[in-house]
């Protein structure tokens, strides 16, 4: 059984939310997780453009004003996104991270992207296991000494939320990692949107892409899956196939996850921030209403224990009318269904568990 640790929003002249997340940290016991001189990765998701329900800058600078008392140096970091976007690249997720709060000023740590400039700075890292033998973890997360992962509980279109789980697995992964997760095929290219302007052919590294009949073709047999070409490419006409089913893209990010930490044994911390609980992923640019008001923050050193406990407190909270969830409004009723019917949710508990990344039966201890 691992502890989880909760605080609620409560707050007072006393006791402000910033102080509740020292509070949380120490419980945690945070200096023996990091110690001075520590490359600390505070991992965490900087948002999309025009989305406004990721963790608060400010929230970010608390944990961060902690790692340096222990004399660590933390950095934060996030990796590129597989798809074309503001963050496809280094250059744009870095300027999108300023854009959205998480400059030097306010979190008073660098910022650096974890997979390199273009999302193929990788490590090949080997676990055990069930459907993975090794897996691709931006260098600058293997590198780093400790690692802080900082994660907005939320709804997911694809995982039925996305918590520290996902936060490991998928936003520690090099692009070819993502692919990995989400697609068993090589990426297509449309010929309607494709100019044959030649721009993926110099960006594919693995001679697996041609000009015929006027626009690009991908080899597949020569496709390495790296997907450089799917950012490279100008017009977005390099397409990823979103072919692999939800349960199995879980359990691959939940392997994933294990080969995150896979280098940092008693090095590494989790908090959760049950917040501005949208019904989708904050690599949207824009998001919508709450389904449930704000619960709390909840930390622990065992992520699969604290994804559990966040999706219970989520569940049994009453359920907000007006928004996208459409049913299981009741306490104690399945919110995740309520937005997403279709997605079987604890598949990415169930599994972490399985592979050892922690345990589902937690005791919770509330500030």
């Amino acid at each position: 059984m691992s502890k989880v640790f909760f605080a609620d929003m409560r707050a007072s002249h006393k006791e402000n939310l910033f102080d509740k997340i020292t509070k949380l940290l120490t419980l945690c016991d945070l200096p023996k997780t990091v110690g001075e001189g520590d490359l600390a990765a505070v991992k965490i998701h900087f948002g999309e453009k025009g989305n406004s329900a990721f963790i608060r800058p400010i929230f970010v600078r608390r944990v961060v004003d902690e790692l340096k008392k222990l004399g660590a140096k933390p950095f934060l970091t996030d990796s590129s996104t597989l798809y074309p976007g503001e963050r496809k690249e280094a250059v744009s997720a870095l300027s999108c991270a300023i854009e959205n709060g998480f400059a030097y000023a306010v979190v008073q740590a660098p910022l650096i992207i974890s997979d390199g400039l273009r999302g193929v700075t990788e490590t090949t890292v080997r676990i055990s296991g069930e459907l993975l033998q090794k897996v691709y973890i931006g260098t600058e997360i293997v590198e780093a000494d400790a690692l802080v992962a900082l994660s907005h509980f939320k709804c997911h279109e694809l995982t039925g939320f996305g918590g520290a789980i996902k936060n490991l697995g998928m936003g520690c992964a090099s692009r070819t990692g993502k692919l990995v997760q989400h697609s068993t095929v090589a990426p297509v290219i449309s010929v309607k949107h494709c100019t044959a302007c030649g721009i993926c052919i110099k960006a594919c590294a693995h001679d697996a892409i041609v000009i015929t009949n006027g626009a690009a073709v991908i080899n597949a047999v020569n496709c390495a899956g790296c997907s450089r070409c799917i950012t490279a490419c100008p017009t977005k006409a390099v397409n990823i196939q979103w072919n692999e089913a939800a349960d199995l893209v879980m359990k691959k990010m939940a392997e994933y996850a294990l080969g995150a930490v896979a280098n940092k044994q008693g090095k590494t911390l989790y908090l959760n921030f049950i917040t501005q609980v949208s019904p989708a992923c904050d690599c949207y640019g824009h998001c919508d209403a709450p389904i449930v008001n704000d619960i709390g923050i909840c930390a622990s050193t065992d992520p699969v224990a604290l994804d559990q406990a966040c999706a219970d407190l989520v569940n049994n909270a009453r359920g907000n009318e007006g928004s996208a969830l459409q049913s299981g409004h009741e306490p104690g009723e399945d919110k995740f269904r309520g937005v997403w019917p279709e997605i079987p949710w604890e598949v990415q508990l169930e599994h972490a568990e399985k592979v050892g990344l922690g345990t589902r039966t937690y005791e919770m201890i509330r500030l």
